[in-house]
């Protein structure tokens, strides 16, 4: 387990508003590692990333004028088996730990599903 730092970014909820966002840190040569996007019922909504460079994510987000705040997370990696998930998540209670939300990569040659 380990704590990393994360982005919260809020972008309009509309169609192109996380491709600015994309190209904003792709142009600046920052790799997001984890991904989480959320929307609310009206026109906001926003996405969590971990990025591998902070400074330089900060600074693109800044001069494109997209508003972030920065938080911490922990990080686990799990194996591809199942009652994986299960394990990790019974002992959370134990340290006191609370799930308010979570990100998941997945391997290589994993197919990624969208929801629009």
């Amino acid at each position: 387990m380990a704590k990393v730092k994360q982005l919260t970014i809020s972008l309009e909820n509309q169609p192109g508003a996380l491709a600015k966002m994309a190209k904003v840190l792709a142009d600046a040569k920052v790799n997001i590692s984890a991904l989480l996007l959320s929307s609310t019922a009206g026109s906001q909504g926003s996405a969590q990333v971990v990025v591998d460079d902070m400074r330089k994510a900060k600074k693109a987000l800044e001069q494109a004028l997209l508003p972030y705040t920065e938080g911490t997370v922990e990080e686990f990696e799990l194996a591809n088996k199942p009652g994986a998930l299960a394990e990790l998540t019974e002992k959370l209670p134990k340290k006191g730990i609370n799930i308010d939300s979570a990100y998941a990569t997945m391997p290589k040659g994993v197919v990624d599903h969208l929801k629009t």
